[in-house]
């Protein structure tokens, strides 16, 4: 792995997540200090109900590498990588979930990745040929079927817009944020299709992902959801051109 001389910035929505934020931060602080690597670590309480904040600013009152940020009421992921990103300094950015269904030793891969491929955007790909991947067969279902339906609207060149680990070039969002209006479920689309639409690099790596979580997380409102920001992401950008 080579080291990097650049900053990274950590961006890790939470939402009730009082019982795993500090194992997340703890293991995503380890990766950095094993590589000697530049690090901000930027927990966004996303309007939690339960003691994550508490606990977080309790356990970091005196660690300078953690930001911890909070707002009521619960907005969605989208809008908390928003509002991360505006808190961010370094030169890279990470959006990763607090559940470590996806270690953060995967960010090192990524970085590889960007490195060796000369890329503004890395995102972890379920469907890559190298990923290790256990979770429930209703997921891969959805899964699938939505990536025909990203692949068939928009030929973004990825076959996985979800999946909670990506990397990009601070400069790179700092183009392409101001654009997006998704807040919740279709964020991570509308946000590939700017960068995609703009001319910036994205490759996929592989990752190593095993959860049932996700699956129970999931309920067929938020397919509902997700489908109707999708239409909405397609009719602003090829009827109203407002990504143009």
């Amino acid at each position: 792995m080579v080291k990097s001389r650049k900053k990274f910035s950590i961006l890790i929505p939470a939402f009730n997540e009082e019982q795993g934020i500090i194992p997340c931060v703890e293991e995503t602080k380890k990766v950095f200090e094993n590589q000697d690597m530049d690090y901000e670590i930027i927990i966004i309480d996303d309007g939690s109900h339960d003691d994550t904040f508490s606990v977080a600013t309790d356990f970091y009152a005196h660690d300078e590498r953690v930001i911890i940020s909070r707002y009521s009421p619960n907005q969605g992921k989208g809008f908390a990588l928003r509002h991360g990103f505006d808190l961010a300094s370094g030169d890279l950015v990470v959006f990763m979930d607090a559940d470590l269904d996806l270690h953060p030793e995967q960010i090192m891969t990524l970085y590889k990745y960007m490195v060796d491929n000369n890329a503004n955007v890395v995102i972890g790909s379920k469907k890559h040929p190298e990923s290790i991947v256990d979770y429930p067969w209703r997921r891969k279902i959805l899964s699938s079927g939505y990536y025909f339906l990203v692949k068939l609207l928009f030929g973004l060149p990825v076959t996985d817009t979800q999946t909670g680990l990506k990397l990009f070039e601070y400069e790179t969002l700092k183009v392409t944020m101001p654009k997006l209006l998704i807040k919740k479920f279709a964020f991570d689309l509308e946000l590939l299709v700017n960068v995609h639409k703009r001319g910036f690099k994205i490759i996929e790596a592989p990752v190593n992902l095993s959860s049932m979580r996700l699956w129970y997380r999931i309920t067929l409102k938020d397919v509902y959801y997700v489908w109707m920001d999708t239409m909405a992401i397609f009719y602003r950008n090829y009827i109203l051109r407002y990504y143009d």
